[in-house]
């Protein structure tokens, strides 16, 4: 998963006596979510054996209500801490039955967006590390494994998405309301159980395997399935012959949510990711779903088949998945791209370094640490012990391990079998100790010819002749890239052979670093600078427009309307920067202004997603923040569920709230606003 797990350490401090003493099984639920209440209430039935005398089982469940629990088909008394379901009678040594209905509002975990009557509406989950309690009476421990076999009841119109085979779906008397059921057939963790509910759309394809993929959109993105999941297939394909263990979870289904917390969640069989990564033809060259989908898939082996027993060794997942999707994309791309990234990764490992002095091999090491750092220590035991030697011990773990936990020297013993390889010095280096050894890692990196002659332009102090020769060459673009960037101080008469023959390579990253480095736009390079308004990259086309709309107010009108139909990504990024543009274009219509104005404000509320909402709310900030329209808009994003935006408009709130014009405002609107709201503005008014 592309985020920090923090805090494994710490649950298997309250319940590893118990797992010592208790072992459950498997969990049949059938679950009725209500999204006009954001409820949900089921009925639960564990197996479990008991292997040692034990007084009270726990199970997680945060904040619900419980009746009807029984075992061994016996009414029992049971105590609920708030936190926990404890069990204290009823059950006996060997094979135990339990069952119970339950409630809950949950405050995270399971999450409630859009509109389900006019079809915007979805719900889904994101338990990863310890938080599938607060949905789903279960168990916070990874290490408590067991075989999940969901049922869920909703509406006909809506298709209901879990883990596992899809069975069957049964229509209720009325006709109205589906129970969706889905069984998985080997153990997993509790965090990784999901739900997604939405209007989505479905496509499938096989892999050479034979094993089944699905790929899911929303209704309304159906011309975006291909660049979505392009090269899905390839992708799993490679990844099943690379780790060299066939794909252990019999199906793989993907979906994207909208304002989903994180880039991708690893749920067994069935990933869920962030909208941001539907995209069309175009939007696939700004920022397309490859590197995470092969991040994803490869945490179906590590992570799911097999799971760290604790935050310490979280690396075990998050390296395992970063490199593994490196070397899926160098299979796709290239050993050009592949050490390109490997160099960047380098490049913010080093950076970090500086005030990161956590090591890898601890539960409160930075992301970047447990993805990039564990993914480079991977790829210096590749490099030392050979490809073969490598694949041939991850097999090994693989199979002796699945469906179960490990700890890093689970994994250094096998390498160590195998290979012969000083595993406690590699511990020590790449895991034990913090900062990153940029020295050592350059070596593994100068292998690659590519990269050699980019270390060597950086040195070296080439003439603008010499320089453009590389741009007409077959250089990898970042050298390019680095070219253009480095003569932007450069005197125009000079360096337009360099903007020129940039422009010729066709190379997008190339051309958008020409749009990106060249501010000041002198009216001989007009043309030229103008062609970059068709290349097929969103960001690109938003540069331009911005620069030539600075650098021609003559030519604003002219601009605007070649571009007046141009979205951009799911951000939409661009129509934002066109709409501000417009509102700033002197000789355009006040009509048209004023429309800009509204959608500008449609686009800052609660109709769209966080990234769309953010993008406009911080125009709309620069142009009028003391509009009340803009005000009440900004405090209704103090209480989104994600929490990158929450703290954006919590941010701005108390920033603008130190201006006396802008509290006088505030103050007014907590006095003649429904009560929700009012409450709102009191919160911030009344802060200290």
């Amino acid at each position: 998963m592309f985020r920090i797990l923090l805090a494994l350490f710490f649950i298997n401090l309250s319940f590893g006596q118990q797992i010592d003493k208790v072992d459950f099984i498997s969990c049949e639920a059938l679950l009725f979510p209500d999204a006009s209440e954001k409820s949900i209430t089921g009925r639960i039935s564990y197996e479990f054996k008991v292997k040692k005398a034990i007084d009270t089982i726990k199970i997680d469940a945060k904040s619900m209500e419980f009746s009807e629990v029984i075992i061994n088909g016996k009414v029992v008394k049971f105590k609920n801490s708030g936190k926990t379901l404890d069990l204290f009678e009823g059950f006996k040594k060997g094979k135990n039955k339990l069952t119970f209905s339950y409630s809950a509002k949950p405050k995270q975990t399971l999450y409630f967006t859009g509109d389900f009557s006019n079809g915007t509406g979805q719900i889904w989950t994101q338990g990863q590390g310890r938080y599938t309690s607060y949905w789903l009476p279960s168990f916070d421990d990874v290490n408590e494994k067991m075989i999940f076999n969901i049922s869920v009841e909703f509406r006909n119109d809506f298709p209901v998405i879990s883990n596992g085979a899809f069975i069957s779906n049964k229509y209720n008397s009325k006709g109205n309301l589906i129970t969706w059921n889905y069984q998985m057939q080997k153990p997993m963790s509790s965090y990784l159980v999901m739900l997604a509910i939405g209007n989505f759309a479905k496509q499938t394809t096989t892999t050479k395997s034979g094993t089944p993929l699905e790929f899911y959109l929303d209704k309304n993105d159906v011309s975006k399935f291909e660049p979505t999941y392009r090269y899905s297939k390839e992708l799993f394909d490679y990844l099943e012959q690379e780790i060299g263990v066939k794909y252990p979870w019999g199906i793989y289904r993907q979906v994207p949510v909208r304002d989903f917390l994180y880039a991708g969640m690893e749920n067994t069989t069935s990933t869920i990711f962030a909208q941001d990564f539907v995209v069309d033809s175009i939007g696939f060259n700004d920022r397309n779903y490859v590197n995470v989908n092969a991040h994803e898939l490869a945490h179906q082996w590590f992570g799911d088949l097999i799971t760290a027993q604790s935050g310490k060794h979280h690396w075990l997942q998050e390296g395992f998945a970063t490199y593994y999707a490196l070397l899926a994309e160098r299979h796709l791309f290239g050993d050009d791209y592949f050490y390109e990234e490997l160099n960047d990764y380098a490049e913010q490992l080093k950076r970090a370094s500086k005030t990161d002095t956590i090591p890898v091999m601890n539960e409160k090491a930075s992301s970047l640490s447990f993805y990039k750092k564990g993914a480079w220590a991977l790829h210096v035991m590749r490099e030392d012990i050979g490809a073969k030697n490598f694949q041939k011990a991850v097999k090994k773990y693989l199979k002796k391990y699945q469906y179960k936990n490990v700890n890093t020297d689970d994994f250094l013993k096998i390498v160590k079998e195998v290979s012969g390889y000083d595993v406690e010095n590699f511990k020590k280096v790449w895991l034990e100790k913090a900062g990153f050894e940029m020295e050592i890692a350059q070596k593994y990196l100068s292998k690659n010819k590519f990269i050699q002659d980019y270390f060597a332009l950086k040195k070296s102090k080439k003439s603008l002749v010499e320089l453009t020769e590389i741009l007409k060459s077959d250089a990898y673009y970042p050298i390019k890239q680095y070219i253009v960037y480095q003569t932007r101080n450069v005197p125009f008469d000079e360096r337009k052979v360099i903007l020129e023959t940039a422009l010729a390579t066709n190379d997008i990253l190339v051309r958008r670093a020409v749009a990106e480095s060249t501010l000041v736009i002198p009216e001989a390079f007009k043309l030229q600078y103008e062609t970059l308004l068709n290349d097929n990259s969103y960001q690109t086309k938003e540069i331009a427009l911005t620069n030539l709309w600075k650098n021609f107010p003559e030519d604003r009108l002219r601009y605007l309307e070649q571009t007046k139909e141009i979205v951009g990504n799911n951000d939409k990024s661009f129509r934002l920067t066109w709409l501000a543009l417009a509102m700033n274009t002197e000789k355009l219509q006040e009509q048209v202004k004023t429309t800009s104005y509204n959608q500008l404000l449609d686009f800052a509320s609660e109709n769209y997603e966080s990234s769309v909402r953010q993008n406009a709310l911080e125009l709309l900030l620069q142009m009028n923040p003391n509009d009340e329209k803009v005000i009440e808009l900004l405090f209704k994003a103090t209480v989104h569920h994600k929490w990158q935006f929450t703290k954006f408009g919590r941010d701005n709130v108390r920033l603008l709230l130190k201006k006396p014009e802008y509290r006088t405002i505030v103050e007014r609107l907590a006095a003649t606003s429904e009560e929700s709201m009012k409450e709102l503005y009191l919160k911030f008014l009344n802060e200290k």
